[in-house]
């Protein structure tokens, strides 16, 4: 059976600014109906990487195709949609007028235009500010107009850096969901993100970038588990490692079939988390 084609797709990327070398050897593949997590260190070279792809950096060297054909920045960027960790707009305008503006530079007329930015206001719940200034919104309502801006064009493909920053904690569920549901309706979503818990919870795939290379980190299945018995002080419970999830439930039913009373089971970290620690990646 073919592979599908992936909707957007850099091979062999590198770009230098000067004698800094930001990005020295990126791949990586988006495919329709799926989120790719994009993870490393600081200064990895994921914003350069998420540059390029959106069309708004040249490469120095390398191939961006889009639906399997060279892409043509112009072309590539009316079917992206693109959200950089900072707002960076007009902040002395309301968020209708933003995203009014945005949607007539995608070519909308002014009565979709503004029907669009005030559908877009509902869904990321910003209404109350439709008429206010930007420059009153929080950091993590920034972070929700933002989000409102890359998605006003009803991009096929979408790319976020740190969508999350900011954000309170219901903001961030909302986002998560809000992405699963814009991947679920056939658009290919790449997210940047240090939050590798909240990650791992909508990725279907994710890229490693270190150094300014990236790789796909290899499966991993063996985990750690708290467990703590009943009566049992929370510093003496027990940490083991476990296979996969089969043998995490065999271990827990060992002790239900000798009616030990447990208090505590719990996954220690994550598979993303320790695949990020196997990057031995400097901190920063």
């Amino acid at each position: 059976m073919t592979a599908p084609v992936p909707v957007l797709s850099g091979t062999g990327l590198a770009r230098a600014f000067g004698g800094h070398h930001a990005v020295v050897g990126a791949d990586i593949a988006l495919h329709r109906g799926r989120v790719t997590g994009l993870v490393g260190p600081n200064g990895a070279g994921k914003t350069t990487l998420l540059l390029m792809l959106a069309g708004l950096l040249r490469p120095d060297t390398g191939t961006i195709l889009l639906d399997g054909a060279p892409a043509e920045p112009a072309a590539a960027r009316a079917r992206i949609g693109w959200m950089p960790d900072v707002f960076g707009t007009w902040e002395s305008l309301t968020p209708r007028e933003i995203l009014t503006a945005f949607a007539r530079l995608h070519g909308a007329d002014a009565a979709a235009a503004d029907l669009r930015a005030r559908e877009l206001l509902h869904q990321v719940h910003l209404v109350e500010f439709t008429d206010a200034p930007a420059s009153g919104l929080s950091r993590g309502q920034k972070q929700r107009l933002g989000l409102a801006r890359a998605l006003v064009n009803r991009p096929q493909i979408l790319l976020l850096d740190e969508p999350a920053s900011g954000m309170d904690p219901r903001s961030r569920i909302e986002l998560r969901a809000h992405l699963r549901a814009v991947a679920d309706a056939g658009a290919a979503v790449l997210v940047s993100s240090h939050i590798l818990g909240e990650l791992e919870e909508m990725a279907d795939d994710v890229v490693m970038m270190t150094g300014g290379r990236t790789r796909v980190p290899p499966p991993t299945t063996a985990s750690r588990w708290r467990i703590r018995l009943v009566d049992q002080a929370p510093d003496a419970a027990h940490i083991v490692e476990l296979a996969d999830d089969a043998a995490a439930a065999a271990y827990l039913a060992h002790y239900v079939r000798q009616d030990i009373p447990i208090a505590e089971f719990t996954r220690l970290g994550t598979g993303l988390e320790q695949a990020y620690l196997d990057l031995d990646a400097d901190r920063t």
